[in-house]
């Protein structure tokens, strides 16, 4: 087993878990089983309570871990499915370690930091970095771990370090003090790093790699430059033209062939044909946490690679859902009519998951107007929750049809807390990970999407459910036959489809959308089922989850 551990001494946020992925990704194009592992400093168990504002969203694998968003990088990079024990956290080695003590495994000794938090350190990262991953029984050959703060309790075989190599605006001279001193301080600690990757706005000169060369006791082959470039599709390409892979080789001993590799060659052409789109598609992404984006970086990039997969330049319009309300209007009038320009003039319309009430009348009246205007729409998790309570309000007239998580005693709760209990989540309610999704319908577009599946097993997240939706919706005679049946696109899913999109394989219920925006999606499914009727395509689909934690169950309304 070959470790590599990439680490920052700067300043965060400047590309660790996307320098990782790249990592993993060269290496992966030489044929080689790749893992990694995150790890972070805070005390927190997971990254189930974190607010999206702080550390960006939770993103949850397939067992449902909930785990740092880096762990989301690594997966579409390398295209793997990890586990919750691939996002290391000091909470989590320490409640090992008191366990251990609560059950006498330490036979009666003092426990310390060192050697017992230590060795649980390299004990967690030894096994789980031999955890496979590639979907066979094949253990991985090199594990690529990401630490948050500066570690001197593990032993690696190689040692990355990706400080900033700042620029001011002012001399517009590429400073390396910075550099200097965080490398300074990792060699007092016992650590010298093989690679110093500089992280710049513009091309590392010369001068510049030898001066940090010569301070940091590197050679200059050793110091690459991270440049800002047009898509994060062209870091590996970035990374491996400098030599990384060479380097490799020599450093590890890796016995790979280093020639020109089949899946670069792909990602060359991913990240070639994102630079020449012309054509735009503009989603407007109506959620309550828009002033990061990090919030909803899954969705993003799932509508990126749904973007990309149809020759298209995305453009996100981000709305503030509390924006779109009547009292913004009274109190912020130019915010309220920008949210609606935004809306109004964007080609289809998404409402993300989320929790709590503030912004939810924002997110209904988006809805709506998604559903009246004929505009393509995909709702998730509480974007179908809510696109529920619109059809209810609205359609079948129960004017206080709501959530029982926004009003815990309405009339007609059509969206209520789950009845079973999951002891081993945190929140005891949480349905978390992988479940399994029936298409009950074979005239479905979703299910068209997917490739005329009879189900599909997608990652989920969320404590409430649509209540009974068989009596309120399919029996209803109040609904018009004809309701749905032209509308363009107008799909809702309980589970988060997000998490498992691929820059080479997007996400069916994202790609739907952005081939309806674009008014490809009829095209797109005559190409694929050419002899079903097209009259029977469009219907509103909603997955809702059934009574029985194993499976939920994808349902027609009409």
């Amino acid at each position: 087993m070959k470790y590599i551990l990439v680490t920052g001494g700067v300043i965060s946020g400047i590309g660790k878990g996307i320098i990782a992925s790249s990592l993993g990704t060269i290496l992966k194009s030489c044929g080689l089983h790749v893992t990694a592992i995150k790890i972070d400093p805070y005390i927190n168990i997971d990254a189930g309570t974190f607010s999206p504002y702080e550390h960006g969203e939770v993103f949850v694998l397939d067992d449902g871990g909930e785990v740092d968003l880096d762990l989301g990088n690594y997966e579409r990079f390398l295209d793997i499915r990890l586990t919750r024990d691939n996002n290391l956290t000091t909470g989590k080695i320490y409640q090992s370690v008191i366990n251990k003590e609560r059950k006498g495994d330490y036979l009666g000794k003092t426990v310390q930091v060192v050697p017992h938090i230590t060795d649980a350190i390299q004990e967690w990262v030894r096994k789980q970095a031999r955890v496979s991953v590639d979907g066979d029984s094949a253990e991985p050959q090199v594990c690529v771990i990401e630490v948050c703060w500066t570690v001197n309790v593990i032993f690696f075989f190689f040692f990355f370090f990706f400080p900033i190599c700042s620029q001011p605006n002012t001399t517009g001279e590429q400073k390396t003090k910075p550099t200097q001193n965080s490398v300074r301080e990792l060699r007092g600690l016992g650590l010298s790093p093989d690679l110093i990757m500089c992280r710049c706005s513009t091309p590392l000169e010369t001068a510049v790699k030898e001066k940090i060369s010569m301070f940091c006791h590197v050679e200059p082959s050793q110091v690459i430059c991270v440049r800002d470039v047009s898509s994060v599709y062209r870091v590996p390409l970035l990374l491996e033209e400098q030599g990384v892979m060479n380097f490799f080789c020599q450093r590890l001993n890796l016995p790979v062939d280093v020639k020109p590799r089949k899946m670069l060659s792909k990602w060359k052409e991913m990240a070639d044909r994102s630079d020449r789109l012309l054509e735009r598609v503009s989603i407007a992404l109506v959620g309550k946490y828009t002033k990061l984006s990090d919030a909803y970086t899954s969705v993003i990039k799932a509508l990126e690679h749904s973007a990309l997969a149809i020759n298209h330049k995305l453009e996100v319009k981000y709305i503030d859902s509390e924006d779109l309300e009547p009292s913004t209007q009274q109190v912020e009038p130019v915010k309220y009519h920008e949210a609606w320009q935004k809306l109004c003039s964007a080609q289809g319309v998404l409402v993300p998951g989320g929790f709590g009430v503030r912004g939810t009348e924002g997110k209904i009246l988006a809805i709506n107007w998604a559903r009246k205007q004929n505009k393509p729409f995909l709702g998730v998790c509480l974007g179908m929750q809510l696109a529920v309570c619109e059809f209810a309000r609205n359609v079948l007239g129960w004017e206080d049809a709501n959530s029982t998580e926004f009003n815990p005693e309405p009339q007609h709760p059509v969206v209520i807390d789950m009845p079973e209990h999951n002891s081993g989540q945190l929140g005891g309610t949480m349905r978390l990970g992988q479940r399994r999704t029936i298409f009950n319908s074979t005239s479905s577009v979703l299910r068209k999407l997917y490739g005329g599946v009879e189900y599909v097993d997608e990652r989920h997240r969320h404590r409430f459910e649509v209540k009974n939706t068989n009596r309120i919706f399919k029996t209803s005679v109040v609904i018009p036959s004809s309701l749905f049946l032209d509308h363009c696109y107008f799909v809702g899913v309980q589970y988060h489809p997000e998490f498992t999109s691929r820059p080479i394989k997007p996400s069916p219920p994202y790609l739907g959308l952005l081939l309806a925006a674009a008014g490809k999606l009829q095209s797109y499914l005559n190409k694929g089922c050419p002899l079903m009727e097209l009259n029977t395509l469009f219907y509103l689909h909603f997955c809702l989850c059934t009574n029985s934690i194993q499976s939920t169950l994808l349902k027609c309304f009409l």
